[in-house]
């Protein structure tokens, strides 16, 4: 079988079949990745078809199933706007579950995730279309920077999810119990199965006492995956999706606009970033991500294209790092930006000084020769500190004042003082004499001064006394 220059051969009499490359994606040369096996071709020429020959989870039969094939069906529209957006993953998905000998019909799960949308994000924080949370995904080694996040990363998140669906369904030994797991977390599920246990009841998904979010979740994998064996009894029609690869892994060796990438592989804006959604910034740092994907019959183009612009300034942006805490229109004029475009394009809040060390993304000089190294784009980040607005006071000097006391007390240095006050920095001040000082607006009133701190300190000790009286009259 053949598709867009690429043949695939049967290895032996199994199912299993690896891709040859023509004389047409040889001319990609070592930058694109041809490596990976492909399962099943042979079967089907129909990807739906393909995953229903795949199911191998025991089917669940409930009233919330019903539910939800009712809900779904009741809106065809969502489900073809689902199944449409799913065309560019599915197969890939289908071939990584084969691989690993899981059923197919986990393919369904993003549909009940992230509706297959790679760029969805929950309340909770939850992002991709596996759903990842922020410390889940480092557990399974999905790398979360300013410039890129691989929950949201095609190849990434899945290669993660099913190591994670793997690993409960180890723990657990059932499917269902599994997905509960993955939407519930591990140690919730054991808790409820260890709760029935104790109470001598049984331990499977429909017994456990679990969030409403979780009894609904399998039946909703349930139902779609109904739908999708049987589309004609629930008046439901599935866009057809060929049973071939949808995208090609592209090497990058330069850094690149996404915009730039997009163009010379010849392929909309949008649909570059529905492959590459892990991209956080307008640019690819080649050493942070040494890989693209691409429409399968757009990766010999980008190629070509690429050998014409050699030589040629292919980033407009690049990054520089903070030497030092700056205020934002200090760090603009630095980089050559306005403040507006500097805060825009790096994502900072008003009211926020920049850390030292900040990976900020600004232009890349037209001189500029060299990429972003991959120490900066694999551990990109941003810190702020509240920027503090000083506000001018007037105080009065206590008995024994002096410019390092009154410094002290408001957490400034005596060099300041001095400044503010034009005295020298070893000069007293006289007893009730005013002293400029400058605090942080929302600690103006925070510093009381010496007679003040004294009163409230007597007060704070009368009401002390009172109280204990109050209780041993109580107790009497």
């Amino acid at each position: 079988m053949c598709v867009a220059g690429l043949c695939w051969v049967t290895l032996g009499s199994g199912q299993a079949q690896t891709y040859a490359p023509t004389d047409a994606l040889q001319a990609l040369e070592p930058q694109a990745n041809t490596s990976r096996s492909v399962t099943s071709l042979a079967t089907t020429t129909d990807l739906w078809e393909r995953i229903r020959q795949g199911y191998a989870m025991p089917d669940l039969d409930s009233p919330l199933v019903h539910d939800r094939e009712n809900w779904y069906t009741a809106r065809p529209d969502y489900i073809f706007r689902m199944t449409e957006r799913s065309r560019k993953y599915l197969f890939h998905i289908v071939e990584e579950l084969e691989r690993r000998n899981m059923p197919t019909e986990l393919a369904l799960l993003p549909f009940v995730e992230s509706a297959f949308n790679p760029q969805a994000v929950s309340s909770a924080k939850a992002a991709g279309m596996w759903q990842f949370m922020p410390a889940t995904g480092k557990t399974f080694e999905l790398k979360q920077n300013v410039f890129r996040d691989d929950r949201r990363d095609v190849l990434a998140s899945t290669r993660a999810a099913l190591d994670y669906l793997q690993k409960l369904y180890g723990m657990f030994g059932d499917w269902h119990l599994a997905l509960a797991a993955y939407n519930w977390g591990e140690g919730s599920v054991g808790r409820a199965i260890a709760k029935n246990e104790r109470l001598m009841l049984g331990t499977g998904y429909t017994d456990l006492s679990m969030p409403m979010e979780t009894q609904f979740y399998v039946p909703k994998l349930q139902a779609i995956k109904n739908i999708v064996a049987r589309p004609q009894d629930f008046g439901s029609q599935l866009p057809k999706i060929e049973n071939h690869p949808y995208f090609q892994t592209v090497s990058i060796r330069r850094d690149i606009d996404v915009a730039m990438a997009a163009k010379l592989a010849e392929v909309p804006l949008d649909d570059f970033k529905a492959l590459n959604p892990s991209l956080n910034k307008p640019v690819i740092l080649a050493a942070g991500t040494p890989q693209i994907l691409l429409p399968w019959d757009s990766a010999d183009v980008f190629m070509q294209n690429l050998d014409r612009f050699a030589g040629s300034r292919l980033a407009t942006w690049t990054v520089w790092v903070a030497p030092g805490t700056l205020r934002v229109a200090d760090a603009a004029k630095q980089a050559g930006m306005t403040e507006a475009q500097l805060r825009e394009i790096n994502n900072i809040p008003r009211g926020m000084l920049i850390k030292p060390g900040s990976t900020l993304l600004v232009p890349r000089p037209a001189h500029a020769q060299v990429d972003v190294t991959s120490a900066v784009a694999d551990k990109g980040e941003v810190s702020f500190a509240p920027e503090m607005v000083q506000v001018r006071k007037l105080v009065k000097a206590g008995k024994g004042d002096s410019v390092a006391t009154i410094a002290k007390r408001y957490a400034t240095s005596p060099s300041n003082v001095a400044q503010w006050n034009k005295v020298a920095a070893n000069a007293n001040f006289k007893s009730g004499q005013s002293v400029v000082v400058y605090v942080s607006m929302n600690a103006a009133n925070a510093k009381p001064g010496p007679a003040k701190a004294q009163a409230r300190s007597t007060d704070r000790s009368a009401a002390k006394k009172t109280s204990a009286k109050g209780a041993k009259k109580g107790k009497a």
